[in-house]
Formats: structure tokens, C-alpha cells, sequence
């Protein structure tokens, strides 16, 4: 098992088929990259959320966790909700180290990407 970890944070929904992209992206990761533990966490109403990946993952000698909130913008879940999550838990779990990233959808990368996508929908 590596040291390293990404979650991928999302909010949850009760419809199963919600979580369907996050958890290929999640299965993406596992196949490309065998040093990079990587797991889901959900705000709410799907499991499991994050204090339990965390836990299990401190159990498994995971030392260094990326939390990567899988939100277009930053709403008040990211600015307010996760950064306390994320402090609680740190608290929780001082020899761990976290490191809290900015909404994927605020990646440039990901934007450009979006933008192809939708210029692409025009014409297709």
C-alpha cells in the first residue's frame, strides 16, 4: 500500500448512478498509477463520507492525503464545509499530513477541456 492518497470529494446523491463519474475517475487513477492510494468520500446521503476513508486509510499506514473536492466552483461547501472537514480531521490525525486542493472545476486544464467539449456539441 503507498503512503500517498487522493480522495475525491463529492457532495453525494440519494440516485446510485450520481456517483457513477466520480467513481470512474477514482478507477482511472487505480489503474494508472499503483503508487497513489485513491478512494470517494461523499458530503452527504452516499457513503462513505470523509471521516471514514481517513480513518481507514491511517489504519493502513496512508501518511500524506490529497483531498480533491470534485465541484465545477467553489460554493460554500468547498469555501466553508470541507476546509473545516479537513481541520476537524487533522486535529483527529495530527501525524497525517492533508492537503486540501481547490475545486477541480478551477483547474485551467479542466476548463479548456469543458469549453472543447461544448464548442465540439455544436458542430457534432
Amino acid at each position: 500500500m503507498p503512503d500517498t492518497g487522493v480522495i475525491l470529494f463529492a457532495h453525494g446523491s440519494r440516485d446510485p448512478q450520481w456517483r457513477l463519474p466520480i467513481e470512474a475517475v477514482a478507477s482511472l487513477i487505480a489503474s494508472q498509477r499503483n503508487d497513489v492510494a485513491v478512494a470517494c468520500a461523499y458530503l452527504e446521503l452516499t457513503e462513505p463520507d470523509l471521516p471514514s476513508v481517513v480513518a481507514r486509510w491511517a489504519a493502513e499506514g496512508i501518511h500524506q492525503i490529497s483531498v480533491m473536492p470534485m465541484f465545477l466552483g467553489a460554493g460554500r461547501h468547498a469555501r466553508e464545509d470541507l476546509p473545516r472537514m479537513v481541520h476537524a480531521l487533522q486535529l483527529q490525525h495530527p501525524s497525517l499530513e492533508f492537503r486540501l486542493q481547490t475545486p477541480i472545476g478551477e483547474d485551467p486544464r479542466l476548463t479548456a477541456l469543458m469549453a472543447l467539449i461544448a464548442a465540439d456539441s455544436a458542430t457534432n
